[in-house]
């Protein structure tokens, strides 16, 4: 179908602003240009309390921001991992975000800063992300959270984490998990898509800014074909938790994440898969004006309050 007219009412905003492509920008610079985006998601939702906290990291403290809901509790936690290439974003700029995936799921969001690249490139934003997970696991309690229901999710690079946690956490055997989030997730490096192809120009993230994070992010062009980078290539996919798999049509990652979802189900994972038809990358972060990012937050919601319940 065409393009959303809300999506391209905001396309045709960010090209009026004049504001440079990403990938043009020095690291501080695209860092800065993220905070943008905080107005486009709408007025903050309202939740029982957030706080700061601090977990101990192998490179370092690992900042996280727990969101927790009205009632009495204890709740199901969703640990979250925000986009941004491995490069920007942080809890700052997915304050609203996760505001609203706490009301929409009635559970408690820890919003997990792990520490960003060129400074810290590959592997530590997947150790920051699965040592903050297994804290939460170990952790939660003290903030009347329900170790017994953790789900881990994110968005692009997020999305990517979420699922590489995933893997490791059943390699390990802990944390266990009861479901995941994946959020027009990046899957694999090794090899162009045709969403790529079709979607690399014009639609907010290009092959130019996909290049530019890469090499941010990874430090030689092998590491593209490890499975901690590319969970794509990932041999074995079964036994991990189920999924919710959401894409966007016009994004050069929809292929990655449908080809993702597909591979989980061969493998017998349970997966929703949606492709939220006329949207672009990062549509998530645009509530305040794209009526699909409030429709996106109520299936996550609905999902997640379906998949905690199973352990209730």
């Amino acid at each position: 179908m065409p393009l959303d007219p809300q999506a391209r009412a905001l396309l045709e905003m960010l090209t009026a602003s004049g504001a440079p492509p990403l990938h043009m920008l020095p690291v501080e610079g695209a860092r800065q240009a993220m905070y943008n985006f905080i107005p486009l998601g709408g007025p903050p939702a309202s939740v029982a309390s957030v706080e700061d906290r601090q977990v101990p990291g192998t490179h370092g403290a690992i900042p996280v921001r727990i969101y927790t809901p009205e009632g009495s509790g204890p709740f199901p936690v969703f640990v979250f991992f925000h986009g941004g290439g491995w490069v920007i974003g942080n809890i700052e700029t997915y304050d609203t975000v996760c505001r609203a995936l706490t009301e929409a799921a009635n559970c408690i969001t820890v919003s997990v800063d792990y520490h960003l690249s060129p400074e810290h490139k590959f592997p530590v934003a997947v150790e920051d992300a699965y040592e903050a997970t297994r804290w939460v696991a170990e952790h939660c309690a003290t903030f009347n959270g329900d170790p017994t229901r953790i789900a881990v999710g994110g968005d692009s690079a997020g999305g990517n984490l979420a699922t590489v946690v995933a893997v490791i956490a059943r390699d390990r055997g802990t944390p266990s998990l009861a479901y995941q989030v994946l959020i027009y997730p990046t899957t694999d490096f090794s090899k162009p898509t045709a969403s790529l192809e079709e979607n690399g120009d014009g639609y907010l993230l290009t092959r130019q800014d996909m290049h530019w994070f890469t090499n941010q992010y990874l430090n030689n062009d092998d590491e593209k074909l490890n499975p901690q980078v590319s969970p794509l290539l990932t041999p074995d996919l079964s036994g991990l938790p189920p999924a919710l798999i959401i894409t966007a049509e016009y994004d050069p990652l929809r292929d990655e994440g449908e080809m993702y979802a597909a591979r989980l189900k061969e493998a017998g994972v349970p997966v929703t898969a949606t492709r939220y038809n006329g949207m672009i990358h990062l549509f998530l972060n645009m509530a305040g004006m794209v009526d699909q990012s409030k429709q996106a937050f109520a299936q996550i919601g609905a999902e997640l309050r379906k998949a905690f319940n199973l352990n209730s």
